[in-house]
């Protein structure tokens, strides 16, 4: 362990963040002989929502490479459901069994941040969605919270580690107001100091009426002004519409309204008919992870299934209109029908690498259905 309690990445790697159990009970297994060759399944049986977004298959990936395993599974940014095999490996036991634990770890939280970071997606309609996350997460996992919300659908980020390709969105803090003798040498400042190819997002209310405070920002040069719900008294709709009337009266009718600060999903189903963005911190950051289970359906060639679960190794298949089917691996399925799963794995060695881009696009495709 380092100095901040996190597993570095050789302890991850060498199968030793696991259960103890686990551990224990291979120790048990290796004394008694006991290595057959299994299929695993990594399903969910319960999901947030009515889906979920698969995601954390690059890291997932990278856990498994040189193991004798192969590993077939959803392209992330797939949209499952519930009981739905999102990957399949085959190898003998004790040669995996010990990355379990990492593995349920790495999707379980990836999936849950793209689940959530989808919904909002959905929720926020046509507004773009920025995702405020990096002070809400341990800062050892806060590149992968920014990729799982960039792979659900957001339009940026504000983690100064995100990996690259993902936008960031340079929102004013509250601190640098704090620092200079008034609002007005903080807006001016970020103006005349920022790069040029920085949006001008200049937060408002830290010292005074956040009303009279946007116009003067407009007047700055503020592209958006920044407003937190926290700092809302009553409605932060009415807020918004009487910030929309003082700004356009006033000749700012570009200026945009950034909203900002613990928005639920609904609230930004709510005010996407007001607002021109949405700055959204823990509705993605504490999002409930996904509780995938890492279970044997195939034990040397044999279906079994443990109890409340369907034995043998199954296959997800889509329909052109998104919806599902689930068979048995060896069944045939439908003609007008596709594999939803692709080999990633073979002998320990990566085929495909997930691209983060594509699993992005992957999703907003599907969300598009449902507009």
């Amino acid at each position: 362990m380092g100095i901040f309690q996190t597993a570095d990445e050789e302890l991850i790697k060498a199968g030793e963040c696991s259960d103890i159990c686990l551990k224990r009970c291979c120790d048990m297994l290796i004394a008694d002989n006991l290595n057959p060759r299994v299929t695993v399944e990594v399903a969910a049986s319960v999901l947030p929502h009515e889906w979920g977004v698969f995601c954390g298959l690059a890291d997932a990936l990278k856990l498994l490479e040189g193991v004798d395993v192969d590993v077939y599974a959803m392209p992330e940014g797939s949209m499952f459901y519930s009981g739905e095999p999102v990957m399949r490996i085959t190898g003998n036991y004790q040669d995996f069994a010990r990355f379990e634990t990492a593995l349920c770890g790495f999707l379980s939280q990836a999936s849950g941040v793209a689940t959530a970071a989808a919904f909002i997606r959905l929720c926020a309609d046509k507004v773009p969605v920025y995702s405020l996350c990096a002070g809400l997460v341990h800062p050892a996992i806060s590149a992968a919270v920014e990729r799982s919300a960039w792979i659900g659908g957001i339009d940026g980020v504000n983690g100064a580690l995100a990996p690259a390709g993902i936008p960031h969105i340079d929102v004013m803090p509250h601190n640098f107001v704090m620092c200079h003798s008034n609002s007005n040498d903080a807006w001016n400042a970020f103006e005349r100091l920022m790069p040029a190819e920085v949006s001008r997002v200049m937060v408002c209310g830290t010292r005074g009426d956040i009303r009279s405070d946007a116009i003067a920002a407009a007047k700055a040069g503020a592209a958006a002004v920044r407003i937190d719900v926290s700092d809302s008294v009553g409605s932060i709709r009415r807020l918004i519409e009487e910030l929309r009337w003082e700004l356009d009266t006033n000749g700012f009718t570009e200026v945009g309204i950034f909203v900002a600060g613990n928005l639920s999903p609904e609230d930004v189903s709510s005010l996407n008919d007001c607002a021109d963005a949405f700055g959204i911190g823990g509705a993605i950051a504490n999002a409930p992870s996904i509780d995938f289970s890492f279970d044997i359906v195939e034990a040397d060639g044999v279906p079994v299934s443990r109890r409340g679960n369907k034995s043998g190794a199954k296959e997800v298949y889509e329909y052109e209109d998104g919806s599902h089917i689930l068979l048995p691996l060896t069944s045939q399925p439908p003609e007008e029908v596709r594999c939803m799963t692709r080999i990633f794995i073979k002998n320990g060695q990566i085929l495909n690498v997930p691209d983060m881009q594509k699993s992005r696009a992957r999703v907003l495709s599907t969300l598009a259905k449902f507009s």
